[in-house]
């Protein structure tokens, strides 16, 4: 089963390579990008889509750590809380066990 897993994943992989590729080379022509405060050097098309892709993963993936470490630390924190109470529990079954007859 593990791969079959690989296998999709290395087609979905090259297929998005080459749909890559494709884009890259059907867009060629050298544009400027003129931003509101700064004119940019011309580029091409496929150059300036992909890097501000690149640059909006960046900004998302920073914009969401905040929440990621906020949520990871809960994890924590509920994981050494559950380890307290089966150590309680354990403690406690182990003291019913002596008590009986």
């Amino acid at each position: 089963m593990r791969w079959l897993k690989g296998l999709i994943m290395a087609i979905i992989l090259l297929a998005v390579l080459l749909i890559g590729i494709l884009f890259a080379v059907n867009n060629q022509q050298a544009l400027p990008l003129n931003l509101i405060w700064i004119e940019l050097p011309a580029a091409s098309l496929s150059v300036w889509l992909l890097a501000s892709l690149a640059v909006g993963v960046f900004l998302g993936m920073l914009a969401m750590s905040g929440v990621y470490l906020r949520l990871r630390t809960l994890l924590t924190r509920a994981q050494r809380h559950n380890q307290q109470q089966r150590k309680e529990l354990d403690k406690l079954r182990i003291q019913e066990m002596k008590e009986l007859p």
